[in-house]
């Protein structure tokens, strides 16, 4: 039904117009204008005309449509490149595609606007490569079997052209020589125009003459660079620029914000009141607000308001609220036992609106806090209860993050931990009351506590953040052997631990550009140092020695972001490539004391775990079972490991409400169970394909198939391929 009143649109038919058979043709015409536009161009549209005897001189138009099927490109054929690869002008053309059993991601259907728009991106190829004359002369449609079609396309390639000298007007505040250094263009150099344009207009990449000049203050500065002399091969460049003044900032406003209050806004705005003017700052005043993750990025304006009479610029951004808390309610059966989460996730919180009675609608928000609630169980085998809070600005003058978090999970075999009635023994006589423990219960009860402090830094530069911790775990064992050396008894891990990262990602969901790199040390005590000499340590048990746990925790992490193509228009989509490495290890103050067995790492597979254990790290690597890549094993978890491979990236949709991309991955991971066994290259590797949606609501959801490359020793069985279904926006740490 919604096609046919698509199909009626299109046609603009209203009872009681004329009926002629213009107005027929022209209904043909439009439906099959919109048949072809989908690829379907052999549609067959018929129109018939009878009595409608409802009302007088009436008439029924019946629209009958065979679309058929979609007309695909068999064969492009390119006639006149000589100076060019073929495949590379097939390869600029980026929706005209030829029908090939391989290509997945693109289609190859025939749509007439895109061979209009290839003829645009062959002239952009050879302008690129320095032929500024270069022509599409024509191009013909011709059948081929199997219902496809072939399109040949003849071309003027012309002469390539270089730069010549590339000389400078109206220049007062640098030389030329500074504004040629910044250009970065030499004589002999291929012309390239959009070269050119970037080194003065906007060079995502680096600095360029526009923002030499407006990040001084220079708002009104403008630039056009003139052809002045060709001769032969060679094109020399005059740039003709004003400067025009400088400008200070004078008032700085925001408008649209309905939910988040302005002081979370400001505070992350870098154009300030009294400064000079900066391109660079309102850039990246539009990152950080992204970062948020509160607004919509396709509405972010800026409007700046000049007043040429005092010199002054007003800054107004407008920005538009989306949805941005998460929640999380699922529920599942498996081993014979119903499994239940219920989280919530408020990222823009306000706690001191809490007790105001108006503040909740539903809940107080507003002040960029950060609230987190999460609880799971499946019954009496597993309860787990999560709570967390951050305060991103402390005191609100600086970015001085405070955080505390806190948790407690009970795992047991499921029988209580009391008896709940009388236990009487074949006899009759009584074995237990009421409220006696039941030594058949093992169980293991996790408590845990954090608090941390983060702060922005301005030097190396002001990508650069830090972060510190105190954090307290309580382990209680009862009876319970399954992951540790003991089974009854108490541990305790008091550890602090220190983060340097930078982050200059271009965007949390879909990043182009940027890097984040991050070293990491978390640290206990070392107890051992305090302990009489001469401890006998091999004398003790594993409870004894573990009671107060000792170790010293290192990780090393990176992550880049490329982007290999440049798109334009109301919906870019970059192709990204994504490349990242990560390594750990465990280390322990005294070799007598051995190894925690504490906060170790887990790799392999897609681990989909609710609750924190012991403090241990669990790394998926795609194309393997989960945890299968644990060295000695899975139970004891590994000091030692090093991960690290490339996505490939395309998005499907840009939307903030529905972003969706495709990836191609490559993964290579391994752990030891000591470090002087380390080889980076001696890893287990696998490949596979995925996709990614985010949804505000619930988060990054993913779907990845991987294949592994290499066969794990102790597991033969193991399938060579296999699915794996991931949440949230980390696959793993490392």
């Amino acid at each position: 039904r919604s096609e046919q009143e698509t199909l009626r649109g299109k046609i603009d038919l209203l009872t009681g117009r004329v009926v002629n058979e213009n107005v027929m043709v022209t209904a043909r015409k439009r439906l099959r204008d919109h048949y072809r536009d989908k690829g379907f161009w052999d549609a067959d549209i018929s129109i018939t005309q009878t009595a409608d005897s409802s009302f007088e001189n009436g008439a029924k138009l019946n629209i009958a449509i065979d679309k058929g099927e979609k007309v695909k490109v068999g064969e492009i054929v390119v006639d006149g490149v000589a100076n060019l690869e073929s495949k590379q002008v097939l390869r600029a053309m980026k929706d005209l595609k030829e029908k090939k059993w391989y290509r997945i991601f693109k289609s190859s259907k025939f749509v007439e606007a895109n061979l209009d728009q290839a003829h645009s991106e062959i002239i952009g190829l050879y302008n690129k490569e320095g032929y500024r004359n270069a022509r599409v002369l024509g191009d013909s449609i011709y059948r081929l079997p199997e219902g496809l079609v072939g399109i040949k396309i003849d071309i003027s390639e012309g002469n390539q052209f270089h730069f010549g000298e590339i000389s400078f007007t109206g220049n007062t505040k640098y030389r030329s020589t500074q504004l040629d250094s910044i250009m970065g263009i030499n004589r002999g150099d291929i012309y390239d125009l959009e070269r050119l344009e970037t080194r003065v207009f906007m060079d995502p990449k680096g600095l360029d003459l526009s923002s030499l000049y407006q990040d001084d203050g220079y708002l009104t500065f403008q630039a056009m660079p003139i052809e002045t002399r060709i001769e032969n091969d060679t094109i020399d460049i005059e740039v003709r620029m004003m400067e025009g003044k400088q400008f200070r900032i004078g008032k700085v406003m925001v408008q649209g914000n309905t939910k988040t209050n302005d002081h979370v806004i400001y505070r992350e705005i870098r154009t300030r009141p009294g400064d000079l003017f900066s391109r660079t700052d309102i850039i990246r005043t539009q990152r950080e607000l992204a970062q948020l993750n509160y607004f919509n990025q396709e509405a972010f304006g800026i409007n700046p308001i000049q007043h040429p009479e005092d010199g002054t610029v007003d800054i107004e951004y407008t920005v538009e609220e989306k949805p941005s808390d998460q929640i999380e309610l699922s529920g599942g059966w498996g081993g014979g036992r119903v499994v239940g989460t219920l989280g919530v996730s408020f990222t823009n919180f306000s706690a001191r609106n809490m007790f105001k009675k108006g503040a909740w609608k539903p809940i107080p928000t507003g002040d960029g806090q950060r609230l987190s609630v999460r609880a799971q169980s499946n019954g009496a085998f597993f309860q787990s209860y999560n709570l967390s809070f951050m305060e991103p600005w402390l005191g609100g003058k600086k970015a001085n993050a405070l955080s505390f978090s806190a948790w407690r999970s009970v795992q047991s075999n499921g029988i209580p931990k009391r008896y709940r009635e009388d236990v009487f023994d074949a006899n009759g006589d009584l074995q237990f009351q009421a409220g006696d423990l039941n030594e058949n219960r093992q169980s293991l009860e996790i408590t845990g506590i954090q608090v941390g402090f983060g702060q922005r830094w301005k030097k190396p530069d002001d990508w650069f953040t830090m972060n510190v911790a105190l954090s307290y775990q309580h382990f209680n064992l009862d009876n319970y052997g399954v992951f540790f050396s003991f089974s009854d008894g108490v541990a305790n891990n008091l550890a602090a631990s220190f983060m340097v990262a930078r982050n200059s990602v271009s965007d949390p969901i879909y990043p182009v550009w940027g890097s984040n790199i991050s070293l990491s040390v978390k640290a206990t005590p070392p107890y051992s140092v305090f302990r009489p000499d001469g401890t006998y340590y091999e004398g003790m048990s594993d409870q004894d020695r573990f009671r107060w746990v000792e170790y010293h925790k290192w990780k090393v992490k990176a992550e880049w972001y490329t982007p290999l193509t440049q798109s334009a228009g109301e919906n870019p989509r970059t192709l990204v490539l994504r490349t990242h490495a990560g390594v750990g290890l465990i280390g322990q103050y005294d070799r007598a004391v051995g190894l925690s067995p504490f906060e170790r790492f887990y790799l392999g597979g897609v681990f989909l775990s609710g609750f924190v254990l012991d403090g241990r790290e669990i790394i998926n690597l795609r194309g393997f079972d989960d945890l299968s890549l644990t060295m000695p094993n899975q139970n004891t978890g590994a000091p030692v490991i090093a991960k690290y491979g490339a996505e490939l990236r395309y998005p499907l949709s840009t939307n903030p409400s529905a972003t969706i991309y495709t990836l191609a991955f490559i993964d290579a991971g391994k752990t030891w169970a000591d470090a002087r066994e380390f080889n980076p290259f001696e890893v287990y590797r696998s490949a596979g394909v995925g996709m990614r949606i985010f949804l505000p609501m619930f988060g990054l959801l993913g779907l990845d198939y991987g294949w592994r490359l290499d066969d794990v020793p102790t597991m033969p069985n193991m399938s060579r391929g296999q699915f794996h279904f991931s949440m949230g926006m980390n696959m793993g740490d490392l």
